[in-house]
């Protein structure tokens, strides 16, 4: 099961962690740069991100 799914009890983004913010800026149809200054924004919980981001 994919560590960023909703499904896994996976709440926050890890930033650092490249695999993770890849896929994430992938999923979301973002760069990691937009994806990195989202996350100073608005914070690392990945509900708010896709929020902020599918605006």
């Amino acid at each position: 099961m994919d560590s960023l799914d909703p499904k896994a009890g996976k709440t926050h983004l890890d930033i650092y962690d490249s695999q993770q913010r890849s896929t994430m800026a992938s999923r979301l149809g973002v760069s990691e740069d937009r994806l990195k200054r989202a996350v100073r924004l608005v914070g690392s919980r990945i509900s708010t991100l896709r929020s902020y981001l599918e605006r």
